[in-house]
């Protein structure tokens, strides 16, 4: 009786990357959308002040009695370290061609740098004065989130200038959110 020879090729390792990729793409697809529906879910809470046009840019008031800062924060971090563990795994695996090493690089540098920015831009809008909040960056917009009793339209501006000295990103794509 002949064993069978589990040689395993090129193909299978590029199928395999592959696989691995798209399954990453889809965890921080719904990762991400997780995190944006608890934005949503808190914008449409009873004491939302709802105007008939959205004016991207433009505060919206948020209130809840939960800790929202904290378990944003928390889940942002989640959602952020296993991001990166994941592309840690996939650069440590070894079977990557030059390009797939580079592209996982990437990847992990512009979270990393995410990050940071979402971090700085959080310390020096409470050094503004306000209370608490939480920063999402993406890339290609921002939302923030700020713990005020009321956001008059000259804080707004001082909010996005801060986040616009840290990022480069088209003004219609920040929001900024208020809780009470």
């Amino acid at each position: 009786m002949r064993k069978p020879s589990f040689i395993i090729g090129k193909k299978h390792v590029i199928l395999a990357c592959l696989t691995l990729i798209l399954g990453i793409a889809i965890y921080m697809n719904y990762a991400f959308s997780a995190a944006q529906d608890d934005i949503a879910a808190a914008r449409t809470m009873s004491d939302l002040e709802v105007e008939d046009a959205v004016n991207y840019g433009d505060a919206a008031f948020v209130s809840t009695e939960s800790d929202f800062f904290s378990q944003a924060r928390l889940t942002r971090m989640t959602t952020r370290d296993e991001a990166v563990e994941t592309l840690a795994a996939m650069l440590n695996g070894g079977d990557l061609s030059a390009e797939q090493t580079n592209v996982y690089t990437v990847e992990a540098v512009t979270l990393s740098k995410l990050s940071e920015s979402e971090g700085r831009v959080e310390n020096l809008i409470r050094a503004q004065g306000f209370e608490d909040c939480v920063v999402y960056l993406n890339g290609s917009t921002a939302n923030i989130v700020v713990k005020t009793e009321g956001l008059v339209p000259s804080e707004v501006a001082q909010i996005k200038d801060i986040l616009l000295n840290e990022i480069t990103i088209p003004s219609e794509n920040i929001r900024i959110f208020e809780v009470k």
